[in-house]
């Protein structure tokens, strides 16, 4: 009775197999884990998309009726420590066989191509590894001189050995997900560089050799690479480190790439959204021209392959408007704003405790004539430079950084010619802004403030918190901004070096 129902347990087990879509069986010797986890990589992130709640003596079963995404998965114990890693491509259906003692040393499987010879190659990564550590045991009693000779020799023999099998295991893998893997893995370096006037390698044509072949063999519409290890690494590191660091050429790189997608992949997607946060993001000053391109290029005009939502466009859009106007060298716009002197006038008419738009119109409209006389204007400001700076009475980041500012120009008075047009975000803040004003001797700043509400600050300047400091050359030109107060002096003196023609060299 016993060997039919053991009969019956496998028949309904191979049964169960057969109606799977996918199903991995991995026999982990030495595993004392009662629940692993089966997870996915995509992008820079990982994912559990299967668990096993019921380890038993290291049998671990992973199977459901969906297939899953094709790409690199983990195995992952229920401390989080990962045994290894493996493939799921077409074939979805394996069995692999190891131990929890050495995973990466002894795995073996059946049902999948990949993973037979990705498992090769961890082979012949750990039986390295054990082989070097021998090495290293060899320089004990060694002196200093000859246990260093002893490993620059080791591991110029360990390096050729592995460039050697590293050739041949892609030459054999051709065809396969583990080629591709590899693929992004190795480095395409130049052999054979010419020689430069001064005899030595040519650093120039090096660099271009592998800036032009960074990507080589690549599929930029092969989904399946974004579930991999290595392919956000890849991607971060050639707009990181490789590419020169400027707004316009990282513009025509992202352009470059996203015509190499699928407009319809996942690849083309995630980069849409990587490039648009990063750039959003960025505190390097002149990047938001990139945003502000991924917006018009792409988002706004619905070529973000479903990245967004139509909310999230518009919000973007909002965005992006904004920041068009505010991009390097873009004129600003001008500023009607009223001193501390007029601000009392200003709010005897009321506009102190209107409580409506329509109220302040109507102010507006009454007094129009009385309050063009008042207006001190950004752009009658006479200098070469103009330190645009917003700021608030009860912001402490401001209390601070608004008298260091002050400070700091004062040792480039009658050096540099440039006049600070501070303005007072919060109309309300009026009485503690002048208190401040004389408590800390500000009297080289032009203060203003805006009790009118027609400049409509927030939106035209960008500002969602304060301070925020812009510099702007005599026709109002951003050159500079979002700096920190100590930052203003030093931007200063290297926009004067700019503007002076350079010296020719005596002969």
């Amino acid at each position: 009775m016993r060997k039919y129902l053991l009969l019956i347990a496998v028949v309904l087990s191979s049964m169960s197999r057969m109606n799977a879509a996918y199903d991995i069986r991995i026999n982990l010797k030495n595993c004392k884990d009662t629940i692993a986890y089966l997870v996915k990589y995509t992008w820079d992130q990982k994912y559990i998309v299967d668990t096993c709640k019921k380890v038993r003596n290291g049998q671990i079963v992973f199977s459901g009726k969906n297939d899953l995404d094709k790409g690199m998965y983990l195995l992952v114990s229920q401390a989080t420590t990962v045994y290894f890693e493996l493939f799921i491509n077409d074939s979805q259906k394996m069995t692999i066989t190891g131990d929890a003692a050495d995973p990466s040393g002894n795995l073996t499987v059946s049902g999948s191509k990949e993973n037979t010879l990705f498992f090769e190659y961890m082979h012949y990564v750990s039986d390295k590894n054990k082989e070097f550590g021998k090495v290293v045991e060899k320089t004990k009693g060694k002196s200093r001189a000859d246990s260093t000779k002893f490993m620059q020799e080791k591991v110029k023999e360990f390096m050729a050995d592995a460039a050697k099998f590293d050739l041949e295991f892609m030459e054999k893998t051709k065809g396969t997900l583990v080629y591709d893997f590899m693929n992004m893995k190795i480095e395409k370096t130049a052999k054979d560089v010419p020689l430069a006037k001064n005899g030595r390698p040519d650093s120039v044509y090096t660099y271009y050799y592998y800036k032009d072949h960074y990507f080589d063999g690549m599929n930029f519409k092969d989904d399946r690479l974004l579930r991999t290890p290595l392919f956000d690494g890849r991607i971060k590191n050639y707009f990181d480190r490789v590419i020169l660091n400027h707004p316009d050429t990282v513009i025509k790189e992202i352009d470059k790439i996203l015509a190499m997608c699928d407009p319809n992949g996942l690849i083309y997607r995630q980069l849409i959204g990587y490039f648009t946060y990063k750039y959003e993001q960025s505190k390097i000053i002149g990047f938001d021209k990139v945003f502000v391109h991924m917006g018009d290029k792409y988002i706004i005009p619905g070529k973000s392959g479903g990245a967004y939502s139509e909310e999230t466009v518009a919000k973007i859009k909002e965005r992006v408007d904004i920041m068009r106007n505010l991009l390097m060298d873009a004129k600003v716009a001008d500023l009607y704003m009223i001193d501390t002197t007029n601000g009392r006038v200003v709010r005897k008419m009321g506009f102190d405790t209107a409580t409506s738009s329509k109220s302040v119109t109507d102010l507006y409209l009454k007094n129009i004539d009385k309050l063009n006389t008042l207006y001190k204007r950004l752009y009658e400001v006479n200098a070469k430079y103009t330190i645009l700076v917003f700021w608030a009475a009860d912001c402490s980041h401001c209390t601070t950084e608004i008298p260091k500012l002050h400070e700091a120009l004062s040792a480039v008075k009658g050096k540099i010619d440039v006049k600070v047009f501070a303005v007072q975000t919060k109309d309300e803040l009026y009485e503690s802004w002048k208190k401040f004003i004389i408590e800390k001797k500000l009297t080289d700043f032009i203060h203003v403030f805006d009790p009118v509400h027609i400049n409509n600050l927030k939106e035209r300047f960008d500002i969602y918190s304060t301070p925020v400091i812009y510099i702007l050359d005599k026709e109002k030109k951003i050159k500079a901004k979002r700096l920190g107060a100590e930052q203003v002096v030093d931007y200063l003196k290297y926009l004067e070096t700019l503007d002076k023609p350079a010296t020719k060299k005596e002969i």
